[in-house]
């Protein structure tokens, strides 16, 4: 055997020992994590063993004792795996997501979950909300904005009725591709998606397909599973939608913007405690008048407290009355947000906090999807 062939059987030889040694390893972590049932007792329901406040300190834990090769992304997606593979021994989590199978929002649940959970697709954002509060799923996943569309009014708004809570972020870098059975763009007649995709490739559309009659559909998934059968005609989803209906892409990423990026919700039933790394999300009304704005915010800029993010929806109790949605660093535990949110509670008439939350991981680590690319894209 040739000098080169016994260096190549002598670190596959390595490379099986230390197989042996991850799987060894992970065996022992489900066993250990088997043993939080026995703690927590047989009745408690599966929210009682799957905490977002733990794992994201479990997670941010990866991606400081990271030194590469692999890329914080890519580790971050192995230990996800491997957390929700070890949770779902106990039981399943039960995660509804505004559907149908094969939507962004599904993509957003695996983020946050893993594979390990029973995805269930719900027909409307209020369905979601719906299923929680029953009881029927032990959280929920919903879009809350876009950073090229904007905000999701309908979610926002489902918390003005709604005891929900907010459990975590997740954030999803959108990449638009054209699914279609078409070989070529000049036999696509028909263009089918959600109103927001055609938005958000609107200049890739007019340049490469002006003559294309453009449809709006309720999803990008409902779009991929018309075009199945429809071989003059194209889609627009993602590539978990071309793997579920079996569709070609025939161009990847045709968004506008290279930076498309969505912001999912994760409803839950409780108030986390800290997790480190925290933003929570508050929503207020104030009186009528000058300055009541201004009143509102005066207390969270007196304190130290920084705002990300405000946004106004009618309260629905009456004509031009409104409400503010507004997202907040830190955790409600957190001495200069207590101390702010004592003044705001005095001045304004309502404040309701919605949850206080781990700020999303992946969505702020370098994102490893490939390059734009023509019908070569794998």
């Amino acid at each position: 055997m040739a000098e080169k062939d016994l260096d190549l059987a002598a670190v596959r030889q390595r490379i099986d020992h230390i197989d042996e040694q991850i799987q060894a390893l992970i065996s022992q972590r489900a066993e250990i994590a088997g043993h939080v049932r026995q703690v927590k007792g047989d009745l408690a329901n599966p929210t009682a063993y799957y905490r977002p406040d733990r794992e994201a300190q479990v997670l941010r834990r990866v991606v400081e004792r990271n030194e590469g090769p692999l890329s914080d992304t890519v580790m971050l997606r192995l230990y996800r795996e491997i957390m929700s593979a070890c949770l779902a021994q106990q039981e399943p989590l039960r995660v509804a997501y505004l559907g149908p199978e094969g939507t962004f929002t599904q993509q957003a649940v695996y983020r946050q979950f893993g594979h390990s959970v029973s995805a269930i697709a719900q027909p409307s954002i209020e369905e979601v909300f719906l299923q929680v509060q029953a009881g029927e799923a032990d959280f929920g996943v919903v879009p809350v904005e876009n950073s090229s569309q904007g905000i999701v009014s309908h979610t926002l708004d489902m918390f003005l009725h709604s005891e929900i809570k907010i459990s975590a972020e997740v954030e999803l870098r959108i990449h638009q591709h054209l699914l279609t059975r078409a070989r070529r763009l000049e036999d696509i007649e028909r263009v089918y998606a959600h109103i927001q995709s055609l938005s958000q490739c609107k200049h890739w559309l007019a340049a490469h397909l002006p003559g294309a009659e453009l449809l709006a559909l309720s999803s990008n998934a409902e779009a991929a599973r018309r075009v199945r059968s429809q071989p003059d005609a194209a889609a627009i989803a993602g590539r978990h939608a071309a793997e579920v209906y079996g569709l070609p892409v025939l161009f990847a990423n045709i968004e506008d913007h290279v930076d498309n990026t969505t912001r999912f919700l994760v409803l839950g039933t409780e108030l986390l405690a800290p997790s480190g790394e925290d933003k929570t999300t508050l929503l207020v009304a104030g009186s009528d008048g000058p300055g009541a704005l201004f009143r509102l915010l005066e207390p969270l800029a007196r304190h130290g407290v920084n705002m990300k993010r405000i946004e106004s929806r009618p309260s629905r109790q009456g004509r031009w009355d409104y409400v503010f949605f507004i997202d907040v660093e830190g955790h409600v535990e957190d001495e200069a947000l207590r101390a702010a949110l004592a003044e705001l509670t005095s001045e304004a008439r309502m404040v309701k906090i919605l949850g206080s939350y781990p700020r999303a991981i992946l969505g702020r680590l370098p994102d490893q999807d490939p390059a734009r690319k023509g019908a070569t894209d794998p």
